[in-house]
């Protein structure tokens, strides 16, 4: 038995199949033909003009991101931190067992 995924693909295949008929029917008919091929050079153009509007759109309304000198520096001083916080903690452990051993 074929998965969902198999199922789904098979009914794709048969749809463009099945679309690729009709659109050649349609392009090859005389009296459609000048409609369907306007149509299709519309919606062809139309979808790579609405991708670069999409494109541009998106840059233009997202923020830059932060310049990698300040990314670094962030970086270095977070890494400061660690290192104190752990250098802290070694200090405390080893007053905890001289404490301990009084």
């Amino acid at each position: 038995m074929p998965s969902k995924d198999q199922s789904i693909g098979a009914i794709i295949f048969v749809g463009c199949i099945v679309g690729i008929i009709v659109y050649a029917y349609l392009v090859f008919n005389a009296s459609t033909a000048m409609l369907i091929l306007q149509l299709t050079g519309l919606v062809a153009v139309g979808g790579i003009l609405a991708i670069g509007a999409w494109i541009g759109w998106t840059m233009a309304t997202t923020p830059p991101p932060k310049p990698i000198e300040e990314i670094e520096k962030e970086l270095e001083e977070s890494s400061e931190e660690k290192s104190e916080e752990k250098t802290e903690e070694k200090a405390e452990e080893k007053s905890e067992a001289e404490s301990k051993q009084d």
